[in-house]
């Protein structure tokens, strides 16, 4: 460690105490100089596609194609993918917002790149050989005699992840603790619980597990149910455990499901109490602008037949042909195609469509979701720090509201001088999605600084622009029930030319399980078209 990095960490030691009770802070001046705004997910037009469902105006472009994909997400362009690759050229995907990619979207502020969503990719196993494969395709890995070789530079550097826990940071996210502690056995006792319960089988994407009766009791029950069922009572563990079904889902232990819980740890990497076992943390792929290089991979070969700023309106399936009706500025297109590939939230689905199959609508109106708030702050250097373990890609504050931050220039392979960038996320309850929505950047901004004063107490003095996305409706709450869903299960299947890709088929949002869908989707609609799928 530097000597300077070493003054950091003790002045901000010593400061952090009064910058909390403000006896020696500065008075924050931070709404008169710096630069903020709302970026992104565009709520009123999505508002605008929800109430012109049913009424399209008259008059309107005529377009065609083969297949229209409808979203751009990581569905949308896998499905694209494994279209062109079967070697169907005649298809358009149609996006909302300005920029393809969903929640892998980038973004760059004054020069540094930042997410505005996903930010990283856990190593695929032996379960997804798709996205194996893919990743070999795109340059990402080798296929060796022995395995995989993964390109080190685009794999997290070390200092992976931390935890300001008891007044400093140490290494990892789950609370270090005395070996002989109370909290070490319940450390312990989760780690049985998860290899019983991960026997049952759980894999990532899920369509590659089995789903019994006994997946189906898990599904039954909340986290927090399950937990207390097993004799998981520790609060350390239990605040752990509830930030990694917020991290994931959206929401706390006590409103997943236990399936979900048990999936999060048994599909990956399992659990291990500290000093008991390896260090259990995924190997992951990450950019500074989060998963957007994934994004623009996906639709790079195919980047002329991705259409954005159409806001698709209403599909309507026809006797001969399905029909897209999208805004496209000021101008209305109608699309006709032989197949639509929606891969859009369920949720959108339902609306868009003119007669919606019924497991569609009871899947829609089950599903909960989550509303995300993610902020890029550009500060002119990095904050003073507290004493312990240094700046890490991942650093959570235990017990808060928030998600923590992510050092955006962390993968950076040279020295990193000058101004600095830190993305913080939030997973707000969806109770509070009115709230977000009528937020004003300079609220939210002052949210975030309040909740990382403790650990950076002179933040709001470093901090230049701040840039904020809100998704309203980020991702699918895999609650009670809707996993082992006989209306979910039913969806893929419930019409003839319209399929579905999205992650909400698997109940909640991650890029494995997107990208599977796209590719199940596209498959189905090139066999239909006479194609062989690759």
């Amino acid at each position: 460690m530097t000597e300077g990095a070493t003054r950091r960490e003790f002045l901000g030691a010593a400061l952090a105490a009064p910058a909390i009770l403000g006896g020696c802070a500065r008075p924050d001046d931070w709404r008169t100089r710096v630069d903020g705004r709302w970026i992104g997910d565009n709520a009123q037009l999505g508002h605008r596609v929800r109430d012109m469902a049913a009424n399209p105006p008259a008059g309107a472009r005529e377009r065609r194609c083969d297949v229209l994909v409808v979203g751009s997400g990581i569905a949308g362009l896998s499905a694209a993918r494994t279209l062109h690759a079967a070697g169907i050229t005649d298809f358009a995907v149609l996006e909302l917002e300005a920029d393809a990619g969903g929640n892998s979207r980038g973004h760059a502020m004054r020069g540094l790149p930042c997410p505005l969503g996903a930010h990283y990719l856990p190593l695929p196993g032996p379960a997804a050989p798709d996205i194996q494969a893919w990743l070999v395709e795109i340059g990402l890995a080798k296929q060796t005699a022995t395995g995989l070789k993964w390109d080190e530079r685009h794999l997290c550097h070390s200092p992976q992840e931390r935890l300001f826990f008891e007044g400093r940071w140490q290494d990892g996210l789950l609370p270090n603790v005395a070996r002989a502690s109370s909290t070490q056995a319940q450390y312990r006792r989760f780690a049985k619980l998860i290899a019983d319960t991960g026997r049952l089988g759980f894999a990532l994407p899920t369509a590659r597990a089995p789903w019994t009766p006994a997946h189906e009791q898990l599904d039954r029950l909340t986290a927090a149910q399950w937990l207390l069922a097993n004799g998981i009572a520790d609060p350390l563990l239990l605040a752990y455990l509830d930030y990694c079904c917020r991290d994931d889902y959206g929401a706390g232990a006590a409103t997943v499901s236990a399936w979900a819980l048990a999936h999060y740890f048994a599909s990956r990497h399992g659990f291990s109490a500290p000093g008991d076992d390896t260090d259990d943390r995924d190997p992951v792929l990450t950019w500074p602008d989060g998963n957007a290089p994934l994004a623009q991979a996906l639709r790079r070969p195919y980047a002329d037949r991705v259409f954005t700023g159409r806001a698709v309106f209403r599909i309507d399936e026809g006797l001969n042909d399905i029909t897209a009706w999208a805004f496209a500025g000021a101008e209305v297109e109608r699309w006709s195609a032989k197949h639509v590939i929606v891969a859009t939230p369920l949720f959108i689905a339902a609306h868009v469509l003119r007669a919606p199959p019924p497991a569609l609508v009871a899947t829609a109106r089950q599903q909960r979701r989550a509303p995300w708030m993610v902020a890029n702050l550009r500060l002119d250097d990095l904050p003073l720090d507290r004493v312990g373990a240094p700046l890490s890609w991942d650093n959570v504050i235990h017990g808060s509201p928030s998600l923590g931050y992510v050092d955006a220039q962390h993968q950076s392979l040279g020295r990193v001088v000058g101004p600095r960038l830190i993305t913080a996320y939030w997973a707000f309850p969806d109770t509070a999605r009115k709230r977000l929505l009528e937020m004003s950047w300079q609220d939210a901004t002052q949210l975030i600084l309040d909740d990382l004063r403790v650990v950076h107490p002179d933040l709001s003095e470093r901090l230049q622009q701040v840039d904020i996305v809100r998704h309203g409706h980020a991702m699918s709450i895999p609650t009670p029930g809707l996993r082992s869903s006989a209306a979910l299960a039913a969806v893929p299947g419930s019409a003839a030319r319209v399929s579905f890709a999205h992650a909400d088929l698997s109940a909640y949002s991650v890029f494995e399980e997107a990208f599977t869908h796209g590719a199940t989707a596209g498959r189905r609609v090139a066999r239909a078209l006479g194609h062989a799928p690759v």
